[in-house]
């Protein structure tokens, strides 16, 4: 069963349906037994860091989420905002992340003809082997939509990175704990593959 937490900021609809089209067994859960019951966990979010965190710390989940990535060790999977909060805050507040990860998000720089926030589908460049993006092909583009980049302290957490102005941590892992700064719920084919690989992974 993948759990998908619904701490009150995310798409939980278009990522329901994802993992379901991969072939997941899912469940939308603000319950913290469903969480510790839970093979794998995805956290979605959309929106400010601050308010993300608010809402996690007040729905009741922290505990728990925090028991199943640090000591159940069970694979995670956040998603934009779902995977800014893995780290430990961000330029956009003042609130602490949850710390999983040793990084923080800083703004996209603006520059001569790039947007920001950046809006669009881009290709990404794996940076180590992971059971998660494995089995992307070379011609794969994901959807992106953000203003606020992830910077890993550690360079052996960085899974991917893109380009958009300048080249920028796109996914990161840290043992089970993932995140996707791209949104595999709206990158068609290759999201589903994406998705498609979370579902099968096995927890070690």
């Amino acid at each position: 069963m993948i759990v998908i937490v619904d701490y009150g900021v995310g798409n939980l609809s278009s990522v329901s349906n994802m993992l379901r089209k991969a072939g997941g067994d899912v469940l939308i859960s603000h319950n913290p037994a469903d969480v510790l019951a839970a093979d794998k966990l995805l956290l979605p979010g959309v929106g400010h860091f601050d308010h993300g965190m608010k809402m996690l710390n007040a729905s009741g989940l922290r505990d728990a989420v925090d028991r199943f990535a640090l000591e159940l060790r069970r694979p995670v999977l956040g998603i934009c905002l779902g995977a800014q909060i893995l780290g430990k805050g961000s330029e956009e507040g003042d609130a602490p992340g949850l710390g999983w990860i040793d990084m923080v998000c800083r703004k996209l720089p603006a520059m001569p003809g790039i947007r920001v926030p950046h809006m669009g589908w881009n290709q990404i460049t794996r940076k180590k082997s992971s059971p998660l993006l494995d089995q992307m092909s070379e011609d794969a583009r994901y959807y992106f939509v953000h203003s606020y980049r992830m910077e890993c302290a550690q360079t052996e957490d960085v899974l991917a990175t893109a380009v958009h102005g300048i080249e920028f941590t796109c996914a990161v892992q840290q043992g089970n704990i993932m995140g996707t700064q791209f949104h595999p719920e709206k990158s068609l084919r290759h999201g589903l593959a994406l998705m498609r690989s979370f579902v099968e992974l096995q927890a070690s």
